[in-house]
């Protein structure tokens, strides 16, 4: 399906749903057999869509129900939507199913950020820690907020800096122009000193190229795909965060699906997130092994970058300006209710409580 005409297929669709209170796509009553599914997926140059999400609902699908339903998918990122638009197109039923980033852009509901703020998570066994701890309490306030059915987690690689010129650790950051993805990552570039420069992805090289930044925070196999390693110089390998998205489904279109449907999801969606997962791991690790040209780079293109290795000083560093600045700009974004939420999900496995 052409891109632009899903895109606009889906804002005029938001329209009519905001005015007639229309449910939602797919109808078990009335969709034709085999029951055709429309799914809104992540990026779609990374490999959570290519090698994951569009090979599970293309083909696995069909396979799966032996053809009693089939599937197609479109990233967002081609689908004419902007990640702040997901949450409010999925909980008007104008798209049904749809990968959420919670991460960076989305702005309608900081609480869903929670498990992935800047500096909360330095490696990933951290991230699924805090996602673990979070999750119960996610999935049920998604469901009883929203009426929306979060089905999987997904995460990309670790989103780390890289730099057009050495720098000597985090606090050489100071006083640099420093692509984020969202308030949690500028948060914690502003407690550098650094100026934080909020854009999308796919901003992120035309801007390098033109000389307005310096520096760019984002996931290590990205980057790589994209070119940042010609770009830029130095990269740092400190996981500043991750880049987490569910995957949901509007609550209406959810129960309207067959029940062997909503079996075969529930029971598939898994394995999927768990390959997910593991292939983000596996990325973090290639990404920067391919960036700076590292015998063991495998999926990647070899660069010549400089690693600029993460200190204990570093380590502290970025401690401390989780529990100073980014945690309490959260709460303030975030409102009263979100420091008794932290206190009994995530603090339990960060060790830092909210106040």
């Amino acid at each position: 399906m052409n891109g632009l005409r899903f895109g606009i297929r889906v804002r005029a669709r938001a329209l009519a749903l905001a005015t007639a209170a229309v449910a939602g796509w797919v109808s078990a009553a009335d969709a034709p057999a085999p029951l055709h599914l429309r799914i809104v997926g992540g990026l779609g140059s990374l490999n959570q869509f290519t090698h994951h999400e569009r090979p599970f609902w293309e083909t696995e699908l069909a396979r799966l129900s032996q053809g009693r339903y089939t599937a197609e998918i479109v990233p967002f990122d081609r689908a004419g939507i902007r990640s702040q638009e997901v949450l409010t197109l999925v909980q008007l039923g104008a798209v049904p199913f749809a990968a959420l980033p919670v991460s960076g852009g989305i702005t309608k509901d900081p609480e869903l950020t929670g498990p992935d703020l800047a500096g909360l998570n330095p490696d990933m066994a951290s991230m699924r820690r805090s996602v673990a701890a979070f999750r119960p309490y996610l999935e049920t306030m998604m469901r009883e907020r929203y009426g929306i059915e979060v089905l999987a987690l997904y995460v990309y690689p670790a989103q780390v800096v890289y730099c057009k010129k050495p720098f000597s650790g985090i606090k050489g950051l100071a006083g640099l122009r420093v692509r984020t993805s969202g308030p949690a990552q500028s948060d914690w570039v502003e407690a550098l000193g650094g100026k934080p420069v909020t854009t999308g992805f796919g901003d992120i090289l035309p801007l390098l190229e033109r000389g307005e930044l310096d520096c760019a925070i984002t996931g290590t196999m990205s980057g790589n795909t994209i070119g940042l390693d010609k770009a830029t110089s130095h990269i740092h390998p400190m996981a500043i965060s991750w880049g987490l998205s569910l995957f949901v489904a509007n609550g209406a279109a959810w129960n309207a699906l067959p029940a062997d449907l909503q079996a075969l999801i529930r029971r598939e969606l898994p394995r999927v997130e768990h390959d997910i997962w593991d292939e983000s791991e596996r990325e973090t690790a290639d990404g920067l092994a391919c960036d700076i040209g590292a015998p063991t780079c495998k999926a990647g293109r070899p660069g010549h970058m400089v690693e600029v290795p993460s200190s204990p000083a570093d380590e502290r560093l970025r401690r401390e300006i989780f529990a100073s600045t980014v945690l309490p700009r959260w709460l303030q974004r975030c409102g009263p209710q979100c420091a008794a939420v932290w206190n009994r999900t995530i603090a339990h496995v960060a060790g830092i409580e909210a106040r």
